[in-house]
């Protein structure tokens, strides 16, 4: 099969260009001028003009088909990945769970069963390690070098569920050091946190604007200082991921002049909502209650300069969502709202908004969205990319489309969109996975199962 995406732009993280791009069977063949005249037969053109063609995205951080709190996640690998291809993304990565007493290997073997014969796009695996002994030490090598797992989360919140101590943390950052993974972080100070909600449900406080207020930003920026400290002893590179605040963000730029390998994501969520969203009549603040929290307003600005400057290098979903009637299990009691939203299908369409407004450049767009979750997370050369030899995940963007976002368009199987009723321009039109048409002009065209596993390899950031 030989297709050609003919007139378009093609946008990398360097370069912009008109250009023709060809693509043979499941892989980028060539990219040039006029190259129909190069190729005799081709079995599809599509038209570009006047549109830019794009790495597809790469988001890092989903949660599909996760239990949580009594109840699990509503989208599945099949309709998750759906949604994410509508929104221009062909890879996830996904996070795996050791479950409680048991070993990594049967997590993996859980998140295996859950995605295999669902995907319509390519799909990872971080694992998240809630005990780190001996075997989950010796394991973390077996799935570095054997299974391509190559990256695992570990939290310093959640005490009783997934929280680690600091011991365990450096072990594991010691682990990786030798078999060359990568550590990602939740930080927030889950002990203190406690405390806070403890507090708070002593004096009677029940609403979801205490989620919030429990969760201050100083413990992200302790907890962030501190798994950064220990990576530097370590001698590891260190991914937090969701960072939320300016003040953890603080921390993370101090590390990075300091010569650490650090690295963090941010989520649209914390670019376009605000605390103010937990303040909405009703129950309605409890869409937005998530780990750790949206932040006071003007916090924003300190996030988009992090991904301007490369305090911050990629923008993940987190997507992770809760009809509300699974919210609803904590309307009388704030800490038993599920933590999560969904954003999976519009990413790519909200950080456009940054393109549009002049807080980052197209080719930053790309680097955000692509190609720099494809090089830390072991990716590059085979996704977020265009070159000639990589896998064939394009998407073709319309820079002026407008659509407005809301739950009765939405593909994601949750009844709710955190950001209805807005606007957006800029949509992808042709989303390609391994060089078929998954998405096409608004229809789905692809195929459940089509996704495959993808063994990743080592971090080259």
């Amino acid at each position: 099969m030989r297709t050609i995406i003919e007139n378009g732009t093609l946008v990398t993280p360097t370069d912009t260009f008109v250009a023709d791009l060809v693509i043979e069977d499941e892989k980028i063949g060539a990219v040039g001028k006029d190259l129909a005249k190069v190729y005799g037969k081709l079995d599809k053109r599509i038209d570009a003009r006047g549109k830019y063609v794009i790495p597809g995205g790469i988001d890092v951080h989903t949660h599909l088909d996760m239990p949580f709190g009594g109840t699990t996640s509503a989208d599945d690998f099949e309709s998750g990945t759906k949604a994410a291809a509508f929104g221009g993304t062909t890879t996830i990565v996904d996070f795996a769970i050791q479950p409680q007493g048991g070993s990594l290997k049967a997590g993996l073997a859980d998140w295996h069963g859950k995605a295999e014969g669902k995907a319509v796009i390519d799909y990872g695996f971080h694992m998240i390690v809630r005990e780190v002994n001996k075997q989950a030490l010796s394991d973390m090598d077996d799935l570095v070098k054997r299974e391509g797992v190559t990256s695992f989360k570990l939290f310093t919140a959640y005490p009783g569920v997934f929280y680690v101590d600091d011991a365990s943390i450096f072990r594991a950052l010691r682990k990786t050091g030798e078999n060359g993974g990568l550590i990602c972080m939740h930080a927030e100070n889950g002990p203190v946190i406690d405390v806070l909600i403890e507090e708070a449900k002593a004096r009677g406080e029940t609403a979801p604007v205490w989620h919030a207020l429990t969760r201050p930003a100083r413990l992200e920026a302790e907890a962030s200082h501190r798994v950064l400290a220990l990576a530097e002893v370590a001698k590891v590179p260190l991914y937090i991921v969701h960072l939320s605040a300016a003040e953890a963000l603080e921390q993370v730029r101090m590390a990075r002049d300091r010569g650490v390998r650090a690295y963090a994501e941010t989520c649209p969520q914390y670019l376009f909502l605000d605390h103010r969203n937990y303040e909405e009549p009703g129950f309605a603040g409890s869409k937005y209650v998530m780990s750790p929290p949206l932040r006071m307003p003007g916090n924003e600005q300190h996030l988009w300069r992090g991904l301007q400057l490369d305090d911050l290098q990629c923008v993940s979903t987190d997507h992770c969502p809760f009809c509300m009637k699974e919210k609803e299990l904590g309307k009388a009691d704030f800490s038993k709202i599920p933590n999560g939203a969904p954003g999976v299908e519009t990413r790519l369409s909200l950080t456009f908004e940054g393109v549009r407004s002049g807080k980052i450049s197209l080719n930053r767009w790309v680097q955000l969205n692509s190609a720099a979750p494809a090089r830390i997370f072991g990716l590059f050369g085979k996704k977020g990319t265009l070159a000639p030899g990589a896998d064939a995940d394009v998407v073709v963007w319309d820079p002026e489309k407008r659509h407005t976002l809301s739950a009765k368009t939405h593909h994601m199987k949750v009844d709710y969109n955190p950001y209805e009723g807005r606007e957006v321009v800029g949509a992808p039109t042709v989303v390609l996975s391994r060089g078929k048409p998954v998405v096409e002009n608004g229809n789905f065209i692809g195929r459940k199962g089509e996704g495959r596993f993808l063994k990743r390899g080592l971090t080259l950031a």
